[in-house]
This record gives structure tokens, sequence and C-alpha cells, in this order.
């Protein structure tokens, strides 16, 4: 059902061409792909674009923000190791990887990457802003891929309900979401924040921040169950005690995710957001 919900709004958008199953990276035997919608506009900016799942399922044909591609902007949209698969960092390396192919490979992909945006919803909305204010980690850049003369930075970071603090974010949680984000983090984690104190720090974006992160938008719902909303607080008030350019944006009401994250308001939004920060000028 969500391969034919997306099917039917990527036909609404304004896009050249879709290529599916690129495989950008190998590990193991295992096959790391990404899908890539491009607009009708030549050399696109780039949006690379991860998908959630509480970091154990989720896929790259889900890709909430395919109306970007009506206002000019072509979506790399990512597959990664799943905490089924792999412990953290694996899920990072993953990323950065394909962002390393996506530079390598620009010419033949005809798109623009020397500025490029990174953006995710719920687990993916976590890993975005990690891999985003986390250049040059040799932690998190890990070995994947066959392009480690290419950069993985990026130039602007969008997380829709996602997390910023895993040391932080079970003392934030409601009961209800304590069912969910203490099994999704032992999957990730190999054990609860407390028990893997070193490896929650390191999976956490607002460990690795310093002056020279890339702006941020945050989108969260006020009535989020499952994500606490203090998560993105949390990152917006140390990107703004750094000074860097950062939005929160509070939906009232709202919970974990939802149509009202993605409709033309929304889209607006990150459109305006995306042109201001990360488009070169």
């Amino acid at each position: 059902m969500t391969r034919f919900l997306l099917s039917l709004l990527v036909a609404s958008t304004a896009f050249a061409d879709t290529q599916t199953d690129i495989e950008y990276a190998k590990v193991g035997g295992t096959s790391l792909k990404l899908d890539l919608h491009r607009p009708q506009a030549e050399n696109p900016l780039l949006i690379v674009y991860v998908h959630g799942g509480a970091w154990r399922a989720g896929s790259k044909s889900d890709v909430p923000i395919a109306k970007l591609m009506d206002r000019g902007f072509a979506i790399a949209s990512v597959d990664y190791r799943l905490s089924t698969q792999a412990v953290f960092p694996a899920q990072v390396h993953d990323i950065k990887a394909a962002i390393r192919f996506l530079r390598a490979n620009a010419g033949t992909f005809h798109v623009n990457t020397d500025r490029i945006a990174i953006v995710g919803s719920s687990a993916g909305g976590h890993l975005a802003a990690l891999v985003g204010v986390s250049n040059g980690n040799p932690a998190l850049e890990g070995k994947v891929g066959d392009h480690p003369d290419q950069s993985s930075d990026v130039q602007g970071i969008v997380s829709f309900y996602g997390a910023s603090n895993l040391q932080s974010i079970l003392s934030q949680s409601t009961e209800f979401g304590l069912t969910v984000r203490i099994p999704a983090l032992k999957l990730l984690l190999g054990d609860v924040p407390d028990k893997k104190r070193d490896l929650a720090k390191l999976a956490s974006p607002v460990a690795h921040l310093d002056k020279s992160d890339p702006p941020l938008l945050l989108i969260h719902g006020d009535a989020d169950p499952q994500m606490p909303p203090a998560q993105s607080q949390e990152l917006a008030r140390d990107y703004e005690a750094l000074k860097l350019p950062v939005t929160l944006i509070r939906l009232p009401g709202s919970k974990h995710g939802g149509p009202e994250f993605y409709d033309d308001e929304r889209t607006k939004i990150v459109a305006e957001f995306l042109r201001k920060w990360v488009r070169q000028q």
C-alpha cells in the first residue's frame, strides 16, 4: 500500500525520471541501494532522504517529502542497514557512504552535489541530524563504499520528529513511548542507553555540535506520544547556544507523523529553508 501511494504521489509531481535500486555500496553480502527521483530541472539541488521505522523497519520506497520535486529538488531516498541487521553506527556509515557515492557520480545522475541537504523522518530524522553534525568524525564516517575521497558533508538538515539525545530520551518519554523506545534502542545500541553509555553518546546529535554545523530545521508535533517533543527542543536550544541557524516548528496537537507534516504549507516551509540556506548562490 505504501509503494502504491508513493507511486500516485510521485506521478503527480513534475519529475524527469526515477531510477530505482541503484547500488551505492556493498557490506559483506548486503547490497545497499537508493532510489533517485529527479525533477524537470537542470542540475537540481539534491536532497538525501532517510526513512523512519524505529531504526528497525521502513524502506526507501516511502518518500513523504516527494512534493518537493514540484519545487525543483531531486531526492535520493536511501536504504541503510536496519538495526535487525547491524547495530549502530552501521546506519550512519551507510548513509554517509551514499552521500559520497552521489558526489562521485553527480555527472552521471545530472544532479548538483556541491551543496546537499539531508532530510529524515522519525528514526530517519535522528540519523539525518547525526549525519549532518558529524562530518569528519572517524567513528561515524566509517569505511563503507568505494569513494573515501569524497566528502559526506551536508549543507542543511531537516528533521521531522526525530531524536537528538539518546542519553535523555527515555527520561523524557511517556509510558507508551517507553514501550516503543526501549525495544528499539536495545536493537540499535545492543542494550538500553544506560548500559551503552559511550555508544548512546556517539549516537546523540547534541554530543557533536560545533560552530561549523549546517543550518537546521526541526518539525515536531507537540502531542507526540512516541518521540518526545523535548528531543527537538534540546537540539534547538543547543544550536541556539552556539548561535547556529535553527528553526523549530511545533505543530499543536499533532502526534508522531501524519499528513499535516508533509502538506503544502510544510512543503513550502521546507523548500524556503533549503533555498535560503542550502542552494548554491
